[in-house]
C-alpha cells in the first residue's frame, strides 16, 4: 500500500498493476480502499520470471483451474481489469466471458477484450528473435544500427559534422 501511495504521489500515474493470484487479494482490497485503482496481471508475470523457470506458457493443465480461481478472485476484490500473459487462447477466451471486467491479452489469442504488444517488441527493438506471440511491424533495431553505423563512418572521415552542420561567426 506505502508502494502503491508513493507511486501515485511521485510518477502522477492514475492506476498501479500487480502481478498475481489470489494471494494478492488482501493488498488489493488495500489499495483499492486507498482510492487507487488496480489493474490485475495473470499467467507470466514478468517479475517473477525466476520462479516461473523461464518465459514458460502458463495455465495449461492441472494449472488452469488454479489461474480461473485467481481470475475470479482479483475480479471479486475490485480490479478494474485484468492482463492475461502467455496464457492459452482458449483459456483467456473462456475467462473472459467469466470475469466481469475487461480482459487484456498479451499471447494470450484473440478472446480477450483487448490486445498490447510490447512497443519495442513489434517495433523490432530488442535484436532478438520476437516470441511466437509478438508480431513485428518494423525492424528498427535494424535500422538504427545503420544508422550508427553511417554516423560513426561520417565522424571517423569528417564528414560530419559539415558546413551545413556549424554555426559562422
Amino acid at each position: 500500500l506505502r508502494n502503491a501511495i508513493q507511486l501515485i504521489k511521485v510518477s502522477g500515474v492514475a492506476a498501479v498493476k500487480l502481478e498475481g493470484g489470489k494471494t494478492r487479494v488482501p493488498q488489493i482490497k488495500a489499495i483499492i480502499e486507498a482510492g487507487i485503482p488496480v489493474m490485475g496481471h495473470l499467467g507470466f508475470t514478468p517479475q517473477s520470471v525466476n520462479a516461473l523457470g523461464g518465459f514458460k506458457i502458463q495455465g495449461r493443465g492441472d494449472s488452469a483451474s488454479v489461474l480461473r480461481e485467481d481470475a475470479m478472485a482479483l475480479a471479486e476484490a475490485g480490479v478494474f481489469a485484468i492482463v492475461f500473459e502467455m496464457v492459452p487462447a482458449d483459456l483467456a477466451a473462456a475467462i473472459s466471458k467469466e470475469v466481469d471486467v475487461p480482459t487484456i491479452g498479451i499471447g494470450a489469442g484473440s478472446g480477450t477484450d483487448g490486445q498490447i504488444l510490447v512497443w519495442t517488441d513489434f517495433a523490432g527493438l530488442t535484436g532478438a528473435k520476437p516470441r511466437t506471440f509478438v508480431k513485428q511491424y518494423a525492424d528498427l533495431n535494424t535500422v538504427l544500427l545503420e544508422a550508427t553505423r553511417q554516423y560513426v563512418a561520417d565522424v571517423r572521415t569528417s564528414s560530419f559534422p559539415g558546413q551545413e552542420h556549424s554555426f559562422g561567426s
